[in-house]
């Protein structure tokens, strides 16, 4: 007998407030901030700009939030930016932004940091470098497994690694401060160059803005599952507020810490700002600390990215966009199964091939333009909004009564005006790769046809 609509599995509301809060902070912390404090001191070539840059971008991922909170509150669904695309401007940006997620940015990501965590535990391990990639494959296929059997299981391993990587991140800053406190100096090393005119000033930070914004993203993440959120309407625009602000304060610190033991100039020249911090203030046990806690940082942001991503692919086959196979949900599970298992599948297979760092480089302009265009269907919503609003003469409108981004229209407008800078700079920057994926994202639109003229067939 065929399964009824009714009797489908649906997703379960198991995420409280806390788990959404993880999953935002987890979202956002992976490898960005023990690493690019280096890149953005070697741009900007002072601790005080140094600062303001980390500065700004705090403040444009806090606009980020408070947009993201009002679109996880007015569409509470598995999938988040896709649904808000697909209502907004049409299945095809929608479908685009998921086969760029599929193909690459999530199956990548997860190859990259998969790699990372391998790298950083045979390191702490001793063992022989060879044990690196089989070390990341079985890391991909362990934490496909758990999230497989469950979103609650996935949420605890999220919740015990972000605790994890946000106590390393403490550590880092408590010898900070202890060392800022006891009169600790840095050592004298040469500073680049300081920005002379007022011109000179912006677009250094503008170039540092990047590698910041780079770091701060994430957060969207976790409206991949606002349908598996108990009281999403309410709960996941705090998560994503509380977890940006709670990020915001730890990087502030963190790159306190950074100018403290190494100075602007020892951070420029730093290629591991947080190992060199803590191994100068605290020695070589400080330095496998927080070699530690960038393990522990990568394995919890590879469960992320393998826990939230299969909801969009599970959303886009269930509109008939994408091989329906993927639209089932497992009827004990209650999970993405069979998203979850391609998904795995196809990273490690790039995973194998070593090719997901260059097709990251290609497509992670994408991610901002993607970016963008999410908080810019805010705009969409709000009009819409106000046309039903009119007709209905003024009394109310369905979506009235939820959470509101505090600043409208200038908070999205900010937003969206800070990812068309990060995207236009990614491309000026290397022009060849924006050219591969741009390609890359267009070779999405020969499926997309195939897939919906099948589904209407």
């Amino acid at each position: 007998m065929p399964v009824t609509d009714l009797e489908r599995p649906t997703y379960a509301r198991r995420l409280g407030p806390f788990s959404a809060t993880m999953v935002v902070v987890g979202g956002i912390i992976g490898a960005g901030i023990f690493l690019n404090p280096a890149i953005v001191a070697q741009r900007v070539g002072s601790a005080g700009l140094t600062l303001a840059a980390w500065g700004v971008g705090a403040l444009i991922a806090l606009a980020g939030a408070l947009c993201f909170g009002e679109l996880g509150s007015r569409r509470p669904r598995a999938g988040g930016g896709y649904v808000y695309l697909r209502e907004a401007f049409g299945p095809l940006p929608a479908f685009l932004y998921g086969w760029a997620l599929l193909l690459v940015m999530a199956t990548g990501a997860i190859g990259a940091v998969a790699v990372t965590f391998a790298r950083y535990t045979v390191a702490l391990a001793g063992w022989d470098a060879g044990v690196t990639v089989p070390l990341a494959i079985g890391a991909i296929l362990l934490l496909s497994a758990v999230n497989y059997v469950g979103v609650r299981p996935g949420a605890v391993v999220q919740n015990v690694f972000t605790l994890l990587k946000l106590a390393a991140l403490t550590a880092l800053i408590v010898a900070g401060l202890v060392a800022i406190a006891g009169g600790h100096h840095a050592p004298v090393v040469a500073e680049a160059a300081h920005p002379g005119t007022p011109g000179e000033l912006v677009r250094a930070i503008g170039v540092a803005l990047v590698p910041v914004l780079f770091a701060f993203g994430g957060w969207q993440q976790s409206n991949f599952v606002a349908e598996e959120i108990i009281a999403p309407e309410r709960n996941l625009p705090r998560a994503i507020v509380l977890g940006v602000i709670i990020v915001v304060v730890v990087y502030l610190l963190a790159n306190v810490a950074y100018l403290a033991a190494l100075g602007a100039g020892g951070l420029a020249a730093s290629s591991a700002p947080a190992a060199d911090t803590m191994e100068r203030l605290t020695g070589p046990t400080g330095k496998t600390l927080i070699s530690a806690g960038i393990a522990a940082s990568s394995f919890g942001f590879l469960n992320l990215v393998i826990l939230v991503s299969p909801r969009v692919y599970q959303t886009m086959a269930a509109d008939g966009s994408f091989l329906p196979q993927l639209a089932r949900l497992h009827p004990r599970y209650r999970t993405p199964a069979a998203a979850i298992v391609f998904q795995c599948a196809w990273a490690v297979l790039l995973t194998l091939s070593g090719t997901y760092g260059q097709l990251l480089d290609w497509v992670v302009f994408g991610d901002w333009i993607f970016f963008g265009l999410a908080v810019a269907t805010l705009f969409v919503y709000r009009r819409r909004e106000a046309a039903t609003r009119a007709a209905a003469g003024g009394r109310g409108a369905p979506d009235e009564g939820g959470y509101r981004a505090l600043g409208y229209p200038v908070t999205p407008a900010l937003f969206v005006a800070a990812a068309a800078y990060v995207v236009v700079s990614s491309v000026l920057a290397n022009p060849t790769n924006a050219l591969y994926g741009t390609l890359l994202l267009l070779a999405g639109v020969p499926v997309f046809l195939f897939w919906r003229h099948r589904s209407r067939a």
